[in-house]
C-alpha cells in the first residue's frame, strides 16, 4: 500500500487546518487508517484512527478537535484539525494496517504559533 501525505502548513493557534492521505488501494479494503505525530526527541504517538468497521479512535489531547473520516470516491483518509494548540506541532504521518503489515506515507509538517 502506497500512502500520499498532505495538507501540513502553518497556522496560528486556535485555527485549522485538514491533512489528506492517499491510499493506493481501496480506503475500505484496509484493516485500521490513521494519523500518528512526531516531536524531535520524542516518541511517535497514535492522533487519530479508524478501523474497517469506520470505529474511531482518538488520542485524549485531541478529542473534541479533531476528526478522522474516509472519503471512499478519492481513497483518502481526512484528519480534520480544528482549535490547533501549539502543543499540535509535530511532523504528522499517516498509516495503513492490512493483517500484519503496516504501511506508512511521509509526513508532512503541522506547526501551530502562539
Amino acid at each position: 500500500v502506497q500512502l500520499q501525505a498532505s495538507g501540513g502548513g502553518s497556522v496560528q493557534a486556535g485555527g485549522s487546518l485538514n491533512l489528506s492521505c492517499v491510499s493506493s488501494r481501496n480506503i475500505f479494503s484496509l484493516n485500521a487508517v490513521g494519523w500518528y505525530r512526531q516531536v524531535p526527541g520524542k516518541q511517535r504517538e497514535l492522533v487519530a484512527w479508524i478501523s474497517g468497521g469506520a470505529a474511531a479512535k482518538y488520542a485524549d489531547s485531541v478529542k473534541g478537535r479533531f476528526t478522522i473520516s474516509r472519503d471512499g470516491a478519492k481513497n483518502t483518509v481526512l484528519l480534520q484539525m480544528n482549535s490547533l494548540k501549539p502543543e499540535d506541532t509535530a511532523v504528522y504521518s499517516c498509516n495503513a494496517r492490512v493483517g500484519w503489515d503496516n504501511f506508512w506515507g511521509q509526513g508532512t509538517q503541522v506547526t501551530v504559533s502562539s
